[in-house]
């Protein structure tokens, strides 16, 4: 049985995206995180476990497009959560249980992505990488105040 490729558009993009993180919220779901949460804690983690409020939020808006004020209300809930802590003003810190749940959802997502990406060459990849990084680059461009 021959299966066809479709042409990559945004919807083949779209589907590809919901899939992957429709099992991510899986995951998500068993410790009552949100997908909004889970991008915080990674970017707090991704800057050393200490970040500027205000970057954090600007990682919230800028990757999901969502709007400030909802990406602060992010970091407000989990500051209410013991997830994070206020070291200093402006500033965010993982504490030690945000830092064991991020790490069970950073493990997960790992253990899923190798599933996903399992058989798939390292060069088709890296081809899709490129195309998805200038796609993503040109569909920001379309948005107000680019």
């Amino acid at each position: 049985m021959t299966t066809s490729v479709p042409p990559v558009n945004g919807q083949v993009i779209g589907l590809a995206h919901y899939a992957s993180r429709a099992a991510l919220e899986r995951v998500l779901a068993r410790s009552g995180t949100t997908f909004e949460q889970s991008v915080a804690l990674r970017a707090v983690s991704d800057n050393g476990g200490t970040a500027e409020r205000a970057r954090v939020a600007g990682r919230l808006t800028g990757a999901l497009k969502i709007e400030e004020p909802a990406a602060l209300r992010t970091v407000e809930e989990l500051t209410a959560l013991k997830l994070l802590e206020e070291p200093a003003p402006g500033q965010v810190s993982l504490t030690d249980g945000g830092r064991e749940l991020f790490a069970s959802i950073r493990t997960a997502g790992d253990e899923i992505a190798a599933r996903v990406y399992a058989g798939i060459p390292a060069e088709d990849l890296a081809t899709a990488g490129r195309v998805l990084a200038l796609v993503t680059e040109r569909a920001e461009a379309e948005l107000p105040g680019s």
